[in-house]
């Protein structure tokens, strides 16, 4: 019960590594609010998340709408009375049209940061004043490897708007911190999930394990183990810091 008593937001909790910790943090306790654009997906993970023994409300939206993510949150903060972490997971992942910056059109790149890196500025801009309400909290934002380091195979817009929340952590980390809010995001590595799997078949899996030091690629719990932590109060003193969860491929 590490997460008894809270009441978390996640986006893009849908599938994959959002829904993932949607369970997890409702089988530690935890109150969720599922915030997702596919509403099958979503009520689907409010589902699981109550039969892992927590309280859940799905909300539908768009992470890329300021209105649809202040709705969420409000209604959110109605039905559990407060709200206490703002687990900015949702994002696109484009390979197929996010491309270098030779290549990518307007369009794609902007819709790329509107749901990247918009997202986790409407979530935080109308979810901490929630945080300063409650006495405190944690925000979690989800970066990118990518962010940290060059690819041959670019997404220059993904790159972009990852690398944007690490200055944005740590803005919000010294800003808000002496209101006992903390500010941290995770570096995921290359994750088995939904998001990937139109551009992963088996052949390219095993040839990007066999790049990793741990010899295989992340699993969804694997991060959200590690927004579980951020989100406990075992945390606490945890402060605008990236913590890169990759298998130790950054390490090479």
């Amino acid at each position: 019960m590490r997460l008894k008593d809270k009441v978390a937001i996640i986006t893009g909790a849908g599938m994959g590594m959002g829904r993932e910790a949607a369970v997890l943090f409702a089988g530690e306790g935890a109150k969720v609010i599922v915030f997702d654009i596919n509403a099958e997906a979503g009520q689907e993970t409010a589902a699981l998340a109550e039969q892992a023994g927590g309280e859940a409300l799905f909300v539908q939206g768009d992470a890329s709408s300021e209105a649809d993510v202040k709705r969420a949150i409000d209604e959110g903060a109605a039905r559990f009375g407060a709200l206490h972490v703002l687990y900015a997971n949702a994002g696109v992942l484009w390979k197929d049209r996010d491309k270098s910056v030779v290549e990518t059109t307007e369009e794609n790149w902007d819709i790329v940061q509107a749901i990247n890196l918009k997202g986790p500025f409407f979530l935080t801009k109308h979810g901490i004043p929630h945080l300063q309400k409650a006495g405190g909290g944690s925000v979690i934002l989800v970066g990118s490897i990518s962010a940290l380091a060059g690819f041959s195979l670019a997404q220059d817009s993904y790159t972009c708007a990852k690398a944007g929340l690490i200055g944005l952590a740590k803005s919000l980390a010294v800003q808000f911190g002496p209101d006992g809010i903390r500010c941290n995001i995770i570096h995921p590595g290359m994750v088995d999930t939904p998001l990937q799997a139109p551009y992963l078949d088996e052949a390219k899996k095993k040839a990007i394990a066999a790049e990793i030091p741990m010899r295989r690629l992340g699993l969804p719990r694997d991060i959200a183990n590690a927004a579980l932590f951020l989100a406990s109060d075992e945390s606490s003193w945890m402060n605008g810091a990236e913590m890169v969860v990759d298998g130790g491929f950054y390490a090479m």
